[in-house]
């Protein structure tokens, strides 16, 4: 059986660790935020201005003032502060953020992603990505495994590039992948999902990739 999108989450939630400052992309990646550890302290921060959010709100305590860059509601912590989205963006390109996750439409197996537009269709722009991947200190992807029956991890990305080598971990609802961007740029498969197979993985992989389960 595949992950769930909240499994996903909780996967990705494993690699924060205490003192990380975080950047959370739009999708998947914004359910991170209910699966931090609590006897960590992770500060979650926001290309719109905040640092310091908190878990999603409860039905009926939403604040519409109160957002995350893909203006779903959240909370607010006693430890937060709001600032300009200038000053958001040079915390990023500065490298003061430590772990980014986010979406993405294709991964290749040497690291590339592909996460801001499809060819034909309407993009609003190309968002925070292409500065988060490559001014933060670690890229987690967090994403479904396949599209419509398409692999997502490919030999080479076939969709307009976010960042070349930029990608560290892969977690989709199939398993968990590590990356080497450096040298000959494997990709190694380190966790499967509970009930999935190599061979169901490689099944739905393009990318190469070699077996790194413990």
């Amino acid at each position: 059986m595949a992950w769930t999108r909240e499994q996903m989450a909780a996967r990705a939630a494993q690699e924060l660790r205490d003192g990380y400052y975080v950047n959370l992309g739009i999708g998947i990646p914004t359910l991170v935020a209910n699966f931090i550890a609590k006897d960590i302290s992770v500060q979650l921060q926001s290309e719109n201005g905040m640092l310091g959010m908190g878990p999603f709100p409860l039905e009926g305590e939403e604040d519409a003032d109160l957002i995350n860059a893909g203006k779903q509601t959240i909370t607010e912590l006693s430890s937060s502060s709001y600032f300009s989205s200038a000053e958001s963006f040079a915390m990023i390109r500065g490298g003061h953020i430590d772990l980014s996750i986010l979406g993405a439409m294709e991964v290749a197996q040497n690291g590339d992603l592909a996460n801001w537009m499809i060819p034909g269709k309407m993009a609003k722009g190309m968002g925070g990505a292409m500065d988060l991947v490559s001014g933060v200190n670690k890229v987690v992807v967090l994403m479904e495994h396949t599209a419509k029956g398409e692999p997502k991890l490919r030999r080479e990305c076939t969709l307009p590039l976010t960042g070349r080598r930029v990608v560290d971990m892969v977690i989709t609802d199939l398993g968990v992948f590590t990356l080497q961007r450096r040298g000959d740029a494997r990709m190694t498969l380190i966790e499967l999902a509970d009930g999935v197979t190599v061979s169901d993985i490689e099944n739905a992989t393009e990318a190469a990739f070699d077996v790194g389960l413990s």
